[in-house]
């Protein structure tokens, strides 16, 4: 990739985290828009320390003039933004009934508004120059609703719609533009351990768990390649998008026997915990959560996705060699 500006929220942690630092590695210059002031300073540390030019806005995506004024902040100190990347999010983990009408609006207003602000400012600098990428960060929940997760997988539905849409107005008009959503499974990023929770246990990702480099891969990858309307990650992820489309009741049932408990530790929740949901989390917290043990580094679906030609053209090899020796 050719040095470019990038701009990610929720840049200083998990996945926002992982993917700013391959961002400067690719040579790009990058924008962090994160709400927590501590984790900004350490993030901007980290990439310039790589090598790259950076700014950090402490920034609310829920609120659509604080991610304008980012916006222009960005581009008066780096240059032309080419690559905008929608990752910010927060989540409440708890059953529809205990989950309060104030916490529905305040997920929503982050992790779906706030990807929509963010899409509003980049088409607002990219559509006059008719080129840039938008990024979605999105996740098997957008196609599959499930238990505990309501406020989150109803953000990242409305996402999907609004970005379909999106694309659509932009190939009418012949636009340079590009819009891709990446869907992400699992992930071991540290939101477990800040996310507002009325579960008896610790909140977890849905095993099998990937580390998020795995995650920043794929977006730079994305980023890189946006002729891809969408790019999944990783098998679970493909098989939840797929049985959904073809078994939903049945995937209904298994959902309700399995995935309550599969989302839960066997350790009891911390009663002082604090949690992201209306301010960031003091401190630094990089880009890990707590299950390095079992969180995979690779994903060879997303590795076979990003490398079909070279796949195909093995498998054609593999054929050819194969015809001959049967001839021999």
């Amino acid at each position: 990739m050719e040095p470019r500006v990038a701009v990610i929220t929720g840049a200083t942690a998990g996945v926002g985290r992982a993917t700013a630092c391959a961002f400067a590695r690719a040579g790009a210059s990058v924008g962090l828009l994160a709400r927590g002031e501590d984790a900004l300073r350490a993030t901007a540390d980290e990439l310039r320390a790589l090598g790259a030019r950076v700014v950090a806005l402490p920034t609310d995506v829920a609120d659509h003039d604080r991610v304008e004024t980012a916006a222009a902040r960005v581009e008066s100190e780096l240059g032309p933004i080419d690559v905008w990347v929608n990752n910010a999010m927060t989540a409440v983990f708890a059953r529809v009934r205990d989950t309060t009408a104030a916490e529905f609006r305040r997920v929503t207003e982050v992790t779906y508004l706030g990807q929509v602000h963010g899409t509003l400012a980049a088409l607002a600098r990219m559509r006059p120059r008719d080129s840039g990428v938008i990024v979605q960060v999105s996740s098997a929940l957008a196609f599959r609703g499930i238990p505990l997760q309501a406020s989150y997988c109803g953000a990242k539905h409305a996402i999907k719609g609004f970005t379909e849409s999106l694309r659509c107005e932009l190939l009418a008009e012949g636009s340079g533009v590009k819009v891709v959503m990446v869907h992400m499974p699992g992930l071991n990023t540290p939101q477990f351990g800040w996310v507002r929770t009325r579960l008896p246990r610790h909140p977890r990702p849905v095993p099998p768990v990937y580390q998020p480099e795995v995650a920043a891969r794929a977006i730079v990858w994305a980023a890189s390649h946006p002729h891809r309307r969408e790019l999944v990650v990783g098998y679970p992820t493909v098989g939840t998008i797929w049985g959904n489309r073809f078994f939903p009741g049945l995937l209904d049932r298994y959902l309700a026997r399995t995935n309550i408990d599969a989302q839960q530790t066997d350790d009891p929740v911390a009663g002082d915990r604090p949690d992201y949901v209306d301010g960031p989390v003091p401190g630094d917290h990089a880009a890990h959560g707590i299950f390095d043990d079992e969180a995979r580094p690779r994903s060879p679906q997303l590795a076979l996705t990003t490398h079909r030609r070279a796949v195909a053209a093995g498998a054609l090899g593999a054929a050819v060699l194969a015809g001959a020796l049967r001839r021999r």
